[in-house]
């Protein structure tokens, strides 16, 4: 299928698609811990996943090397985004409940608004501004300082290491929007992947030894539906919507996935859905929503 070959209800869909799919990943990667140590799972999806694209690519016949002045995007979204953010994401949600890590994950568009002023010379407009302010207030409401168990250091260091996380992948993003794209941006995600995978492994050696576990059912369904659909199908699936659909469209759209993610955690895992979490993910929402939408939207 050409990329342009999508009607506009074709890609809606196909966006509803992938919302579901990463709402679903945050609490099946919630259960992996179960089985698997943090890097290790992390690690093991990003192999299954760089199988998966490599079989995508080679049914469409796009499996080729990056040219040289793709490189630098190649590492940036492999290592900023594939690995350290997956890693403190996993890590972290050791100690944070998967409804509250996917909210703190979807916090990236509101770090990249301010530093796209800084690094990329972007306007920072009042708009913008207007939901940063809103970001961070849902932030405030999730740890509620009043509240908030300071005493308890794995809860703080979950917490701290996924919004981390998020603050690598806006760094990702600052750099894909700068970079001069030479090739498609989906035939670099195979090699991003790989890219991934190759630190992935070594750092699970490193800081985890050798892998402990045993093979089940459930953990093979579950590490196989995180790679596949998760990393693989989300991925193709994304590029295809970003060439049929305008960039407002999508970014907003993919504002479901904490929406369903938190649903999902509820049903699932049996999570606890406090009133406080839903109305930060409301403020936080509305933010990034009111910052990503065009001028004339917003006066309107």
């Amino acid at each position: 299928m050409r990329e342009s070959s999508l009607s506009s209800r074709q890609a809606i869909v196909l966006l509803g698609v992938v919302v579901l799919i990463w709402g679903t990943t945050w609490p099946v990667n919630k259960a992996i811990l179960h089985y698997l140590s943090p890097i290790w799972s992390t690690a093991i999806r990003s192999c299954i996943g760089t199988l998966v694209l490599v079989i995508l690519c080679l049914a469409r016949g796009r499996l080729v090397l990056p040219q040289r002045g793709d490189l630098p995007v190649v590492f940036s979204v492999g290592l900023l985004h594939m690995t350290a953010y997956s890693i403190l994401g996993n890590v972290g949600m050791q100690h944070v409940a998967a409804g509250r890590s996917v909210v703190l994950a979807y916090t990236t568009p509101m770090w990249v608004a301010p530093c796209a002023r800084l690094f990329l010379g972007e306007a920072f407009t009042l708009r913008r501004a207007i939901g940063t302010v809103f970001g961070l207030l849902g932030l405030v409401l999730i740890f509620n300082p009043l509240a908030f168990d300071w005493g308890n250091h794995d809860s703080v260091l979950g917490n701290g290491l996924i919004l981390l996380g998020a603050m690598f992948w806006a760094a990702s993003i600052l750099y894909v929007r700068g970079h001069r794209w030479i090739g498609e941006p989906f035939d670099l995600l195979v090699w991003q992947a790989l890219t991934a995978s190759c630190v992935l492994v070594p750092c699970a050696f490193l800081f985890e030894g050798p892998p402990q576990f045993e093979w089940s059912v459930p953990l093979v369904g579950l590490q196989v539906y995180s790679a596949t659909f998760g990393i693989a199908i989300a991925y193709w699936a994304i590029n295809k919507v970003n060439h049929s659909l305008p960039a407002m469209t999508t970014s907003l759209g993919l504002l479901g996935v904490p929406v369903f993610g938190i649903v999902c955690s509820s049903l699932a895992l049996g999570e606890t859905l406090e009133l406080s979490l839903v109305a930060s993910m409301a403020l936080i929402i509305i933010g990034i929503a009111i910052g990503a939408l065009p001028e004339k939207r917003a006066a309107a």
